[in-house]
């Protein structure tokens, strides 16, 4: 059969009056077209029905690999470093616990200021005030103030401030304030100065 001939037929052919039921009588062209149509709507009708869900769990079963990759990278790099860090920690408790040390516990609140007095005493100055203020509650301190005024020549004022800041508690100075008195080479220092008592995170003052 010729390609002329089928041709011809397909031209001539009265689409309106196709039956199925008669589709042996139909050109084989049509015929071979028919089938691969409906062998192309089986096929994608297959595959949307069995083959699309695979695909799409396919995806998300890769992009999951992606993410455990990740998560396995990530944790092996935390593993490597964990011995550094072991000790980075252990270093940093020392200083805690060292700091700790120097910070002196309520009751230890009036030795200090008898160490401050006898430090003034001791540089030959003639203290006004040494006075404590209410304490100031952190997170993680509580912050002791208090007020010193002391009078005295220039010099043994400066080894006095040196010695308060060698005591073995911790003792930040804020707020100097130096004026003359009026005598002769007397300066009367005015001046804030802070301790500090541990405060554990669950409470209240911790002795030590």
């Amino acid at each position: 059969m010729s390609l002329s001939r089928e041709w011809r037929r397909l031209r001539e052919l009265d689409w309106r009056a196709l039956d199925v039921k008669e589709s042996g009588a139909w050109p084989w062209s049509l015929q071979l077209f028919c089938c691969l149509l409906v062998l192309g709507l089986a096929f994608g009708g297959v595959h949307w029905y069995l083959a699309a869900p695979k695909v799409a769990g396919l995806v998300d079963a890769k992009h999951q690999e992606r993410e455990l990759m990740r998560d396995y990278r990530d944790k092996a790099a935390q593993a490597a470093s964990l011995p550094v860090v072991r000790k980075q920690v252990a270093e940093l408790e020392e200083r805690i616990s060292a700091l700790r040390e120097m910070l002196p516990t309520d009751a230890e609140i009036p030795a200090l200021i008898d160490h401050i007095s006898e430090t003034a005493i001791g540089n030959q100055l003639e203290i006004d005030i040494i006075r404590l203020r209410s304490p100031v509650e952190q997170e993680f301190y509580i912050e002791q103030p208090f007020d010193i005024q002391v009078r005295g020549d220039y010099h043994r004022i400066a080894y006095f401030l040196a010695g308060v800041a060698s005591l073995p508690r911790i003792v930040t100075q804020h707020d100097f304030t130096l004026e003359p008195t009026g005598d002769q080479g007397v300066l009367r220092l005015s001046m804030l100065a802070k301790t500090y008592r541990y405060r554990p995170p669950g409470g209240g003052d911790e002795a030590q």
